[in-house]
């Protein structure tokens, strides 16, 4: 199986972009994960928030293959314990899936065509997160799943 991590903007904050590549170079080892960065949709006086989730969402949506799985990180989605998103990325794994698709979307969020096409969401917190931060905590989850599921010894309970 495949992750594909996608995200609208670039990560712009270099400490951010070091703490994303560093996890990236970790994962190498437990399983392929694609960073996909989708360009900003520039916000203009003329452009709502709908058309620009909208525009965003299309990009999304343009990546997406037959049989992936999208999970979209959304602060109205479940919450799982570290241990819990470990388990939910061996299900998925033994699912078969090829590729299953994390979305981290624009500052506004999802279009309703992507919350349609979803098969599940996510949170990371209760709290507002930038976009960067997200990224990096997101790729840190992954490996921290992925060292659970070896029975390595980076996660302490």
């Amino acid at each position: 199986m495949k992750i594909v991590i996608v995200a609208i903007g670039k990560t712009t904050t270099k400490y951010i972009a070091q703490g994303i590549d560093h996890y990236l170079d970790r994962l190498k080892h437990y399983i392929p994960v694609e960073p996909i960065v989708l360009p900003d949709i520039k916000s203009t006086r003329s452009l709502t928030a709908d058309k620009q989730k909208s525009m965003e969402g299309e990009q999304i949506l343009s990546l997406l293959r037959s049989g992936d799985q999208l999970i979209l990180l959304d602060e109205r989605g479940k919450q799982p314990s570290s241990r819990e998103f470990a388990k939910n990325i061996e299900q998925l794994m033994n699912q078969g899936l090829k590729r299953v698709v994390f979305a981290i979307g624009g500052p506004y969020g999802f279009s309703e065509e992507v919350y349609r096409r979803a098969d599940a969401m996510l949170s990371l917190s209760r709290m507002t997160l930038t976009h960067e931060m997200v990224r990096l905590f997101f790729v840190e989850q992954i490996y921290r799943a992925m060292t659970i599921l070896r029975g390595e010894p980076y996660h302490h309970d």
